[in-house]
């Protein structure tokens, strides 16, 4: 059955609300920092104090208007509702929210929440055809160019940013952030591919 448009706005605003949540409540709070263009805007806000939404705004617009002439304006449309939900759910998160997750103490659960909250959240929005930001949508077309699952070319792009993050970061939590993203790409990866290969299998079916 096909998604109708509204059930895939939804899908898309509850895994960007995932990837805010957990970004600020998990990642910041912990020292935790990320790969890609959220890594960066992290660091902004380590390094300058720069507000991230701010930040992921100003990378990601440019890339975005690349996607426009390439990918279409349904993606177009997603990707800016991915977008500009996540820098608001962030900001919600940044100003409002009392919580606190101190897990300074078991570093590996924030480790293993993190993982799998990202991932899972990045993961349906790639999944119901929209994009966070620049890096995804360059993961995209990079997988779809060479082969590579869209959770591979995230992580390289991870990594080199985790080596900035070694000027701001302790070693030990830029290794715990390492294995943070490793688990995130394998989550993205499960994530995004059931859905491609489901739609898949019925086409097959129909078709056959």
């Amino acid at each position: 059955m096909r998604t109708k448009p509204y059930q895939q706005t939804f899908m898309i605003l509850l895994g960007t609300f995932l990837l805010a949540f957990s970004y600020y409540h998990i990642n910041f709070q912990n020292n935790l920092s990320e790969g890609g263009f959220v890594g960066l805007s992290l660091l902004g806000k380590y390094a300058f104090d720069w507000s991230p939404s701010i930040t992921m705004l100003a990378l990601d617009i440019p890339v975005i208007l690349v996607a426009m002439m390439i990918k279409g304006r349904k993606f177009l449309i997603n990707t800016i509702v991915a977008a500009t939900s996540f820098s608001f759910f962030y900001e919600l998160c940044e100003r409002f929210s009392p919580l606190v997750f101190d897990f300074s103490n078991a570093m590996l659960l924030a480790v293993l929440l993190s993982g799998i909250s990202t991932g899972f959240g990045l993961g349906l929005v790639l999944r119901f055809g929209g994009a966070t930001g620049g890096d995804d949508i360059l993961s995209l077309f990079i997988s779809k160019w060479t082969g590579m699952s869209v959770g591979t070319v995230l992580l390289i792009f991870d990594v080199l940013v985790l080596l900035l993050s070694l000027f701001f970061l302790p070693i030990p939590q830029v290794l715990y952030t390492l294995l943070a993203v490793s688990i995130a790409g394998k989550v993205v990866t499960w994530t995004y591919e059931y859905g491609t290969k489901e739609k898949q299998t019925k086409l097959a079916h129909s078709a056959a």
